[in-house]
């Protein structure tokens, strides 16, 4: 276990590291992984561990980064970006985006999002392989650009570049210059093409996502452009992170098994099952912080300026909180996991997530039935994105 490499994205293309996080749960301290001579880490493997660092932003800054991938060396979109921004300034900004996606003001997005799910669903029902983690790589941008007031000619492009940089790893994903050089592109035209948008929209005020960004006032004062442009970047990204894999999960491994079958069944169930897929995906594989001071955690010394990294699979299976947490239980009640975090830092867009992945299991168990795998499918290669890329499957549309 000491000699894992637990930063390469390797590692999570399969189920090894539940294993590797188990027996990381049951040591009596927190374990340091050390990744070169200048850089190592904490890691927080307990549910209650990953509590206290995450709703602790005094004494666990994520104004440094918190991304693995960024270990070392401080995220030029510190204080500016929402997700790497401590209070009080993050609350302040956060506020009217908060308002915005908010439970009721989503809920009067459903009418939007379900014949966009069903856009998606449609070739399932046709009697060939569908590849459903495809289809639901797509699912994030088709209700987050309408909410973004994005052209949908444009979708294709974004979820591609944005799942370029949740998986840069991925040899799918990547440009033949290598991971740096395929990042730092899409990182380019990603900001280039809000930066364009942006003057655009400012002249064009609405009720989208954009306009509220554009228009909000924190400080005394409007956001700046490069401000925006970082929100805007944040946003697609927790979307394209947590929205998808929670369906690819549970149609990459319960198939073929009785879940589904037993799910549709019960539709009263599919508020209780959907948050335990997003459990058991838990789509955001890790969190990285900072230590401001010296504290212990679990027994452990942390000292200011080590890093701590939250692995939020790990946590989301933690025996003493989830009984029998091996297994997948749609009844599961309560289901307090940590799929969107937790603390000031919770996702913003957990409602429009919820929302859409409910919506997704109502349509697809409503209208299918018979899933069957049509062949292997695959992890993506990432140490941050939890999720399937390729899920190839068969069905037959209900009578």
């Amino acid at each position: 276990m000491g000699l894992t490499d637990l930063i390469d994205p390797n590692l999570y293309s399969d189920d090894t590291a539940r294993e590797i996080w188990r027996q990381m749960r049951a040591l009596d301290g927190l374990s340091w992984h050390q990744v070169d001579e200048q850089r190592g880490f904490w890691s927080i493997v307990k549910y209650a561990d990953a509590d206290l660092v995450l709703r602790d932003a005094a004494a666990f800054t994520s104004e440094r980064g918190t991304l693995l991938d960024l270990l070392g060396t401080d995220d030029p979109a510190g204080g500016q970006q929402l997700a790497v921004t401590d209070p009080p300034q993050h609350t302040e900004r956060q506020a009217r985006l908060k308002k915005a996606l908010a439970v009721k003001a989503v809920d009067r997005q459903r009418d939007m999002i379900r014949p966009k799910v069903l856009d998606l669903l449609e070739p399932l029902g046709d009697g060939g392989v569908f590849d459903f983690g495809t289809a639901m790589l797509g699912l994030p941008m088709s209700v987050t650009g309408t909410m973004m007031g994005l052209p949908e000619v444009d979708w294709a492009w974004l979820s591609r570049l944005t799942t370029v940089c949740i998986a840069a790893d991925d040899p799918e994903f990547q440009d033949e210059g290598g991971k740096e050089a395929t990042l730092q592109a899409a990182h380019r035209e990603l900001f280039g093409y809000f930066q364009d948008l942006m003057r655009h929209r400012r002249e064009n005020l609405g009720d989208d996502l954009l306009s509220v960004l554009i228009s909000t006032r924190f400080e005394g004062r409007l956001m700046s452009a490069s401000e925006i442009v970082a929100n805007c970047y944040s946003l697609l990204l927790g979307a394209n992170v947590t929205t998808p894999h929670a369906p690819t999960f549970v149609m990459a491994e319960f198939a073929d098994s009785d879940v589904l079958a037993e799910w549709a069944a019960h539709p009263e169930v599919n508020g209780t099952a959907y948050e335990e897929a997003l459990r058991w995906a838990s789509p955001v594989n890790h969190i990285l912080r900072y230590a401001t001071r010296d504290i212990e955690v679990r027994g452990t010394r942390i000292a200011a300026g080590d890093a701590v990294v939250v692995w939020l699979g790990a946590a989301n299976r933690d025996e003493e909180v989830f009984e029998n947490s091996h297994a997948f239980d749609i009844r599961r009640k309560p289901n307090k996991h940590l799929a969107f975090g937790i603390g000031p830092h919770y996702c913003v867009g957990h409602s429009v997530a919820r929302v859409t992945i409910s919506i997704l299991f109502e349509e697809l168990l409503g209208r299918y039935e018979e899933f069957q795998p049509a062949g292997k499918p695959e992890r993506l290669i990432s140490n941050f994105a939890s999720g399937y890329k390729h899920v190839p499957i068969t069905a037959r549309r209900r009578k």
